[in-house]
This record gives structure tokens, C-alpha cells and sequence, in this order.
């Protein structure tokens, strides 16, 4: 079978039609944080993976919402306590996996690998919610560790080609409550007219189709 992700115009093809469900970027709704993306999939009992976890802040926050959370985090840095340093090692389902300001810092091959690996970590019906810099906003790419940038339709359509179903896409923005107004009911027509947007990332929700 053809790998699509080898055929540029395969992956055109998946991109435009992400583009076709979201064709106005400005309209793509802002949340304030991706714990809010995760929320509405979360459960007393849900198994969650974070990749790329760090310090493992994550699991507060979402133990907070429900204790009963089954919460596991896989990094490659040892410095800190992981249940998991690589995801080869993995051998267990769970039901949402976190990838947060991750992929960016992989070769687009290497992503693509990761990728496939976290889909064969998702349960049935199970989600991989994705956050990766917003390449409107004028410099959020430009870091040395970030090999790869991808607008929200590149990788909408990358994660469809993988056998992934894109449920939502958001923009996450917060800031000082004031700042905050102006940039969201005063400021915004600017930005639209310059093409520069305030927030700081996109984020992704995909099913394991």
C-alpha cells in the first residue's frame, strides 16, 4: 500500500480538504489554554499519556479535575521521573494522548514516525490532542531546537493521512485579563488585516478513525 505521506500531492489533497472545513483561520475558535481542549474528554477513569511531558505538571491539574485519573507521562529526558522514556517501550492503550509543543522539534520524518506510534497507543475512538506553535503569530517558530513548522491545515491534513479524523482545531491564546479584551473585541480586525495573529499556537483534536 502507498504511503501518502511520501506524495506531496497526496498530502495537498488532505490539507485543502481541511481547508475546506475551516476556510477562515480568523474564524477558528480561541481557547485560553490546552487544558481546556482536554477537558471535555476527560472522565474519572481515563487513561491519559503526556509525551514530552517535562515536569509532569500536567497530572496536577488534571488529577484536580477528576483523582481517578490513570495519568502516565513519557519524555526522553531523564532528568525528571517518567513512567516511560521512549514510546517504544509502551505496551498499553489509552484513551487520550497529550502531545504538546512536541512535534516542531522533530524532523518531518521523524514526526511522522511518532505520530504512527501514537496511533497505535490510542484506544478505539481514543484522541491525541496536539499543540504546536502558530505560524501567524510573527515569532512564535523561531526557536533553535524547531525544525518544523506546520500551519494548522499542514497539519490537520498530515494527521488525516495517517488514518486520523480531525475533530477540532482551536487557536490558544491567554493573557492579562485587559490585554486580553482589547486584543479580542478591539484589536482583532487589525490583526486579520495584517495577517499576524496574537495567539501563540494552534492546537488539534484527532480521532483514531
Amino acid at each position: 500500500m502507498e504511503d501518502i505521506t511520501k506524495s506531496w500531492y497526496g498530502l495537498y489533497g488532505f490539507r485543502k480538504k481541511i481547508r475546506r472545513r475551516f476556510p477562515d483561520f480568523w474564524r477558528i475558535r480561541i481557547l485560553k489554554k490546552p487544558f481546556y481542549v482536554i477537558k471535555p474528554y476527560l472522565r474519572k477513569d481515563t487513561r491519559v499519556l503526556d509525551v514530552g511531558s517535562g515536569n509532569r505538571r500536567l497530572e496536577t491539574e488534571l488529577k484536580g479535575l477528576y483523582p481517578g485519573i490513570q495519568y502516565k507521562s513519557m519524555d526522553i529526558d531523564r532528568s525528571n521521573f517518567h513512567d516511560y522514556y521512549s514510546l517504544n517501550d509502551i505496551k498499553e492503550e489509552f484513551d487520550v494522548i497529550l502531545l504538546f509543543e512536541v512535534i516542531e522539534h522533530l524532523s518531518f520524518d521523524e514526526g511522522i514516525t511518532m505520530l504512527k506510534k501514537i496511533k497505535g497507543l490510542l484506544s478505539s475512538g481514543g484522541r491525541l490532542v496536539l499543540t504546536t506553535p502558530n505560524l501567524y503569530h510573527p515569532n512564535r517558530y523561531w526557536e533553535y531546537s524547531h525544525q518544523v513548522s506546520y500551519r494548522y491545515d499542514e497539519m490537520g491534513g498530515l494527521l488525516e493521512a495517517l488514518g486520523y479524523r480531525i475533530e477540532h482545531i482551536y487557536r490558544i491564546y491567554n493573557d492579562a485579563v485587559l490585554q486580553r479584551f482589547v486584543r479580542l473585541y478591539f484589536m482583532a480586525p487589525l490583526h486579520h488585516y495584517f495577517n499576524i495573529d496574537f495567539a501563540r499556537s494552534i492546537a488539534l483534536v484527532a480521532v483514531k478513525a
